[in-house]
């Protein structure tokens, strides 16, 4: 986790100073985002930053069917179904004096929301086919990438429990807002896998970052791992460079512009193009087209650091296609 500090983003400068704040406490603890924003990774960080001395246990509420879900999280005693030969203690009492992380906690069904919502305001559990309450000081963090005010309105999430766990909320923004922590991750990334792997450590080219950051990863800082792994193992350089990335960026798309920023580059257009205003006197289009055309050639160049089928990609062309045309107006 020796990365989750690292950030040049205001955003989660933010929250890890909540997070580090919260942590010796024993407040719920609600973390809200996008899929692979590292809310587990959060979760963890708030609980070996406090000072309980029991485990952090982690459960998954939307990969285990809710007959499961429920003997997990609670136990059962031994005959409380059919395969139940034996008693065992659920998540709760596993996690006594330490930590229960609820991830997909939108995913919950409402029959277990009641039965956890209960738990969480008497602080002990009743193991399935069992009648004893047993006490518990189990530390709740709770996590979801849905809109837990949405489900509530839509009857799909209890409004009392949302009020439960909602006590510190936390927001982790996706990574295509945070781009300038991309080098830093990935370069983290690079070090981390190149040790795991036993490979002679592997460095990003400056130019390759910034094509890295170019690009929106909807699966964020899981994708980002999950791509500078597939790098180490299939680039055999030292040093990894803009064409070691753009075959797999083929078929990526990149971050749309936003209307704003539309916006600057017509009006860059057009103070650089110094285009003429028709008039009676008429003009010459296909000069003012050609004065178009080598305008976005340079700007897709330069945005691609000079890497040619990236450019050619940004503008819709064939890489032959693009060639041809930097060679027609002496860009090549």
């Amino acid at each position: 986790m020796s990365y989750l500090l690292e950030t040049y983003n205001p955003r989660m400068k933010k929250v890890y100073e909540i997070a580090k704040k919260v942590a010796p406490s024993s407040s719920t603890v609600l973390i809200l985002g996008e899929s692979g924003t590292g809310k587990e990774v959060l979760a963890k960080y708030i609980h070996f930053c406090s000072k309980r001395e029991g485990p952090f246990v982690a459960i998954n509420c939307a990969a285990i069917p809710e007959e499961l879900l429920e003997a997990e999280l609670f136990g059962y005693e031994k005959g409380a179904f059919t395969g139940a030969v034996k008693s065992k203690p659920g998540k709760f009492e596993i996690a006594h004096k330490g930590t229960l992380f609820l991830d997909e906690i939108g995913d919950m069904s409402l029959k277990l929301q009641a039965k956890l919502l209960r738990v969480l305001q008497e602080r002990q559990v009743e193991r399935l086919g069992g009648n004893t309450p047993i006490k518990i000081d189990t530390r709740i963090i709770a996590a979801t990438n849905k809109n837990l005010e949405e489900e509530v309105k839509n009857g799909n999430f209890r409004e009392d429990l949302y009020f439960r766990l909602n006590v510190i909320p936390l927001h982790l923004p996706p990574l295509r807002e945070r781009k300038e922590d991309i080098p830093l991750l990935a370069t983290f990334f690079l070090k981390k896998i190149c040790k795991r792997e036993g490979i002679e450590e592997k460095e990003f080219s400056k130019e390759a970052l910034e094509l890295l950051k170019s690009y929106h990863w909807p699966g964020n800082i899981r994708e980002l791992e999950n791509f500078v792994e597939r790098l180490v193992i299939l680039t055999d350089k030292k040093v990894i460079e803009p064409e070691d990335l753009s075959s797999d960026f083929v078929n990526l798309k990149t971050v749309r512009p936003s209307k704003a920023s539309i916006l600057e580059d017509r009006d860059l257009l057009l103070s650089s193009l110094n285009l003429p205003e028709i008039s009676e006197d008429g003009i010459e289009l296909n000069k003012v087209l050609r004065e178009i055309e080598v305008y976005y050639l340079k700007k897709a160049l330069q945005l691609s650091k000079g890497v040619k089928a990236r450019a050619a990609r940004l503008l819709g062309l064939n890489r032959t296609t693009f060639i041809e045309k930097l060679k027609k107006y002496n860009l090549a």
